[in-house]
């Protein structure tokens, strides 16, 4: 006993044991920088998608079963001489509807030459055109449809709902025979967010007629947002989830 120190050193682990209970220093560093990143895809995404697209509520039911009465939908701002057949746009004509925009599809553009019907289709540059986004069971005839010849710089446009929609066929006894200037479309729609309809179908019965309009970058912000909302989440949870397993280690 005489002199001999019953003294212990502890060892020196401290810092270790606390990096372990609640993550390596590097998995603290990555988690952070996944939070970091996160935040920017997350963010960056939503501006990207507030720069290119606008919401609209479409209040009328002639663009059924496409687009119901009250839907919410995400419009691509566009110029109107990239409008092409098919296209579901968003337009104002003060001829058609005073203060307010409207939604139609364009069924022809300028220098087509349409008209209703050869065995119940629609008819362009005297081709029979397939619409599977029409009302199930129903027809694309339409009454007291004469021949239109479509102006350069003009579109037509229909309703999806063809016995209901006050669209071109409603003002052919305008100077302008229905059609609406390319200049005042000011977007076209991609697809219905609420409810949750997700992309519009591609109008490929018109791809006889030509090429058609290629989808917006609606997807491609969508996963950018999804995968900032992962990392963040993920980068959040490391340092929980590695104290809690440190703990768990620990008793054991």
């Amino acid at each position: 006993m005489g002199g001999e120190s019953t003294t212990r050193t502890a060892p020196r682990s401290g810092s270790t044991g606390t990096a372990q209970a609640g993550g390596s220093r590097l998995g603290h560093r990555l988690s952070g920088l996944a939070v970091a990143l996160g935040l920017v895809m997350f963010l960056g995404g939503f501006v990207w998608g507030a720069l290119i697209y606008r919401p609209y509520t479409v209040p009328t039911s002639s663009m059924t079963p496409t687009i119901d009465i009250g839907d919410r939908v995400l419009a691509e701002k566009v110029d109107g001489g990239e409008v092409k057949r098919g296209d579901v746009v968003v337009f104002r004509d003060k001829d058609w509807v005073a203060n307010a925009k409207v939604v139609k599809r364009v069924v022809a553009v300028g220098g087509d030459t349409v008209s209703c019907c050869t065995d119940g289709k629609l008819t362009v540059n005297g081709k029979q055109i397939d619409e599977p986004y029409l009302p199930e069971g129903s027809l694309a005839e339409i009454k007291n449809f004469p021949t239109v010849t479509v102006p350069e710089g003009r579109l037509f446009l229909l309703g999806d709902e063809r016995q209901g929609s006050l669209d071109s066929t409603a003002h052919l006894t305008d100077a302008a025979r229905g059609t609406v200037a390319r200049d005042a479309v000011s977007a076209r729609v991609d697809a219905v967010v609420w409810p949750m309809k997700g992309m519009l179908k591609r109008p490929t019965g018109f791809e006889a007629l030509g090429a058609l309009s290629q989808p917006g970058p609606l997807r491609a912000i969508g996963l950018l947002i999804a995968a900032g909302a992962v990392l963040v989440l993920g980068g959040g949870a490391y340092g929980p989830v590695a104290k809690r397993l440190g703990r768990s280690r620990a008793r054991g």
